[in-house]
């Protein structure tokens, strides 16, 4: 086993700390770091994004050596982590997942595994999310995951990206032998397509509704995250909060110059 090349990392998720991605993840961590430090929701927190806790209380349960649940969400745990549980000693790197499922083009927009490296990034921490794509939920190719993250990030870490963006990472649906290297990409469309919502009724009579993610295939062109997972190559798309997009802000310069 390759030596550690980290003193500490914290870890995190959105899929709740007891979910098998992150039991993953703290195997990968386990060959970078000298100490683990696991700070994850107490439940699941899929799809919460970057939103942080300003109106309840965060209520922190001791699990363990170095292993916390928080009654919060992915960007809760990051700070309550770096600013309250290590603030001696903080992480020199924050490891967010391994997240259940691709997190790819728009829908990081809504993943709690981004939201908390993009936390991890605010507070100064150089910060990777990590998915798992998968088609069949009951058969998911974590080994994938498991076995090439260590050297994909000892790789990465030592690139001059740390202060201007954090890390998405996704891994491909297959075995781990069927995997390519990882390829430096752009963020793209992805598979989402919008948002439905369902209606149902409980035994009572009363009315309820879930939102539903729709999701689809799409030739994304190359260099994006989606057409680079499905040729089987992991896929590493350096990510930033500053999403103005120029073409439109200079047509509307210039439409109201005109005016």
């Amino acid at each position: 086993m390759s030596q550690p090349i980290f003193n500490r990392i914290l870890l995190t998720n959105d899929d709740g700390i007891a979910a098998p991605g992150l039991a993953v993840l703290e195997k990968i961590a386990a060959q970078l770091a000298k100490e683990v430090w696991v700070v994850a929701p107490e439940h699941d927190q899929s799809g919460t994004s970057h939103s942080i806790s300003l109106h309840d209380p965060l209520r922190i349960s001791h699990q363990g050596e170095r292993r916390f649940a928080v009654l919060g969400t992915p960007g809760d745990c990051a700070a309550v982590g770096v600013r309250h549980l290590m603030v001696e000693h903080p992480p020199e790197l924050i490891l967010s997942g391994v997240n259940r499922g691709a997190n790819l083009g728009v829908e990081t927009v809504f993943s709690g595994t981004v939201g908390a490296a993009m936390t991890g990034m605010l507070l100064g921490i150089p910060s990777i999310a990590l998915s798992q794509a998968f088609t069949d939920r009951q058969d998911i190719q974590w080994e994938t995951a498991r076995v090439h993250a260590p050297d994909v990030i000892r790789q990465v870490v030592g690139l001059d990206w740390a202060k201007e963006a954090c890390l998405n990472i996704n891994f491909p649906d297959c075995a781990p032998e069927q995997a390519q290297s990882f390829r430096l990409t752009h963020q793209g469309w992805g598979l989402l397509d919008g948002i439905e919502v369902v209606s149902r009724q409980d035994p009572r009579g009363l009315s309820y509704q879930w939102l539903k993610l729709d999701r689809s295939q799409k030739p994304d062109h190359a260099g994006t995250e989606a057409r680079t997972l499905a040729d089987r190559h992991i896929s590493v798309t350096p990510l930033r909060f500053e999403r103005t997009h120029d073409r439109t802000l200079a047509e509307m310069k210039r439409a109201l110059s005109q005016s």
